[in-house]
């Protein structure tokens, strides 16, 4: 078998390629299941994401400092806002020698549709206690109902007279939201299942009893079963809890599935699939030889709050994305005969954004849903998304930048475009390009199921992904170096 490498494959024998492939399909799946276990809310998976970044050498920085100074090239960076949202990048070692450089930008999101608890979160029916929810984003909420829950999330603690934020996943079944059994349900409501969100959908966790009211919270908003749970799993008082965001959480794993283990389920893949990918090509390229005469800086940018517009302090369409551009590029990009806002036009003008979100996979039982010349499939390649109405950012220039990208890493690529009788939904991608002018590109792994509490996608478009990303930051240059579309 040789060694000799040339994109994703090696040169090996037709015997031993397609188990070879199989088998490291499935280890850098069961490594994305291990990193999604961990990650129940966007808190979690920036604190998971900046542990790993910094455990391969990437320094953290914090927006109320001064970057000046800090940043050079070979650096390797990441920070965070909100703790939701995380912005990682590493300088290429030759960026600044060579003239002005770009960025090349692997975008993602780390929410998804969740039930969230509300900021009084006491609630109780029917000799029940249970937990008050808000419904987030666009759940197929449904599948929320008879399931096993937990909770997740931010809680802020007072410690040694200071405030900190501490992070809380109970690793066990601790609610369920019941459906109404057949029997008492009328001919209507047989019909179709439509809860309504603000009654049917509220979780319980206990029996009221009497010991249950023995003792008084220490904040009215919240019972002091809520409060000494939390206390406990955060090893303080529960007076010590001075706030909190909780989310609720499916408390089954990821698996893999069908007759050759080639499908993944799991909650949150929309879009916590791309955070992993995107991860794992930037943390690749920046310890590869081509980062050593890389001009130009590599970025993931991984958002909270796109299942509900982007709209917030640290969504896409907050100024990070902007702010990360505006400081970054002049502590390594500058002239003497321009100014430093010059330099940073330029560098735009220079740069590529990937926006990367789960697509729709064509489904078995609603295939008139999709239009047969763009109906990807599961295990077939990254998919590229185009809506000319602008729910998605790509042009005849960044989808072939893509294809080109994917026919030097070897992965296949797939073509969506939505029916005209349908929706279309929308992603990072437009907000990013409208608010920056960045070259962008809409992409997604092809998945079943979007919006589910748990949602499906193919073991080899994990893989595959992945080395469509790295390759974005290995010959981003050299593909735009040969490109004149001006």
């Amino acid at each position: 078998v040789s060694t000799q490498s040339t994109g994703r494959h090696n040169l090996r024998t037709m015997e031993t390629a397609p188990q070879q492939d199989k088998q490291a399909e499935l280890e850098f799946a069961r490594q994305f299941m291990e990193y999604i276990d961990s990650t129940p809310t966007p808190f979690h998976l920036c604190k998971q994401t900046s542990d790993r970044l910094k455990a391969v050498g990437f320094q953290e920085l914090h927006e109320d400092e001064v970057w000046q100074g800090k940043i050079v090239p070979g650096g390797k960076y990441l920070y965070t806002r909100n703790a939701s949202t995380i912005v990682a990048f590493a300088v290429g070692e030759a960026a600044g020698k060579g003239g002005i450089g770009g960025f090349k930008v692997a975008g993602a999101h780390t929410d998804s549709p969740v039930l969230k608890v509300k900021p009084s979160s006491k609630r109780s029916g029917s000799g029940y206690l249970q937990v008050n929810v808000e419904t987030y984003g666009g759940g197929l909420w449904h599948t929320w109902f008879d399931r096993e829950l937990t909770l997740a999330g931010s809680v802020i603690v007072l410690e040694g007279g200071k405030y900190e934020r501490k992070l809380v996943h109970i690793e066990r079944a601790l609610l369920r939201v019941p459906t109404l059994c057949i029997h008492l349900q009328n001919a209507e409501e047989r019909k179709a299942f439509a809860p309504n969100k603000e009654t049917h959908m509220q979780p319980i966790l206990s029996l009221i009893t009497d010991s249950l009211n023995e003792e008084k919270s220490s904040d009215p908003r919240h019972t002091p079963e809520m409060l000494a749970l939390l206390a406990s799993e955060l090893s303080c008082d529960p007076s010590d809890i001075m706030d909190f965001e909780l989310t609720l959480c499916d408390v089954q794993p990821a698996a893999l599935w069908g007759l050759n283990s080639e499908f993944l389920s799991s909650p949150r893949l929309d879009n916590q699939v791309h955070c992993w990918t995107t991860l794992q090509a930037l943390i690749a390229h920046s310890s590869s030889e081509a980062f050593r005469s890389d001009g130009d800086i590599s970025m993931i940018a991984l958002f909270d709050h796109e299942e509900v517009g982007s709209g917030s302090a640290c969504g896409a369409g907050s100024p990070v994305f902007q702010d990360a551009i505006c400081r970054i590029a002049p502590c390594v990009f500058f002239l003497d005969e321009a100014t430093p806002d010059e330099c940073t036009r330029v560098s735009v003008q220079k740069s590529f954004l990937v926006s990367a979100d789960v697509a729709h996979a064509i489904h078995p039982n609603y295939s008139s849903k999709h239009e047969p010349a763009h109906s990807p499939l599961l295990n077939k390649g990254t998919v590229i998304k185009t809506n000319d109405n602008q729910r998605y950012a790509t042009n005849s220039v960044t989808g072939f930048v893509l294809r080109e990208l994917g026919r030097r890493a070897g992965v296949p690529i797939q073509e969506f475009v939505v029916k005209n009788d349908c929706p279309c939904g929308t992603t990072i991608g437009p907000i990013i390009a409208a608010n920056t002018g960045v070259r962008t590109v809409d992409i997604g792994v092809a998945s079943l199921s979007m919006h589910s509490i748990r949602e499906t996608v193919g073991v080899a478009d994990i893989l595959s992904n992945f080395e469509l990303l790295r390759t974005l930051f290995a010959e981003f240059r050299a593909i735009d170096n040969d490109c004149n579309f001006q």
